[in-house]
């Protein structure tokens, strides 16, 4: 019992995954969600082009922002489990990643809140209404960017750049 929490105390105290482990893991949680994102950047466009009636438009469209802030958390939790690279600074490259994608997370599920709250019996003020939250969503998911010029890791940038999951 005592050597398994040593065990696991000096395991907590040890550095964290290498670059390339740590840098694998983010870009394996960070492909499904750019392709959900993808999907959704396509569909939401099309909704918005489609010959729908306002309540179907506003039934894909909260079923469209809910996958998508699903899967900014998916990816977030993916990356926080990943861990902190052993490299200097990896502790702030790893939160601004994960802070990253929660600011996502947040964008989306305020557009959906967004959406649920305009009234789709009313034609002309629920199209003003989406555009408005659409453009709001747009505000919010570039304020979430990350600033990598404050997280540079020369370790991480090779590892990103060298391995297969980051192609």
């Amino acid at each position: 019992m005592v050597a398994a929490v040593l065990a696991g105390l000096l395991g907590a105290c040890g550095g964290g995954p290498s670059a390339t482990a740590w840098a694998a893991s983010v870009c394996s949680a960070l492909t499904p969600w750019r392709a959900e994102i993808r999907e959704l950047t396509s569909s939401t466009q099309q909704q918005m082009t489609a010959k729908t009636t306002p309540a179907q438009a506003k039934e894909n469209l909260i079923r469209l922002l809910s996958g998508a802030e699903a899967a900014s958390e998916e990816a977030r939790r993916r990356v926080e489990a990943a861990g902190v690279p052993d490299v200097a600074g990896g502790d702030a490259v790893a939160e601004g990643i994960i802070a990253s994608l929660a600011a996502v997370r947040d964008a989306y599920g305020n557009a959906k809140r967004g959406i649920e709250r305009l009234d789709a019996d009313r034609a002309g003020a629920f199209y003003d209404g989406v555009e408005a939250v659409l453009e709001t969503l747009n505000a919010e998911y570039k304020r979430s960017a990350l600033d990598t010029g404050s997280l540079n890791s020369p370790e991480l940038q090779r590892a990103f750049d060298e391995v297969p999951e980051c192609r």
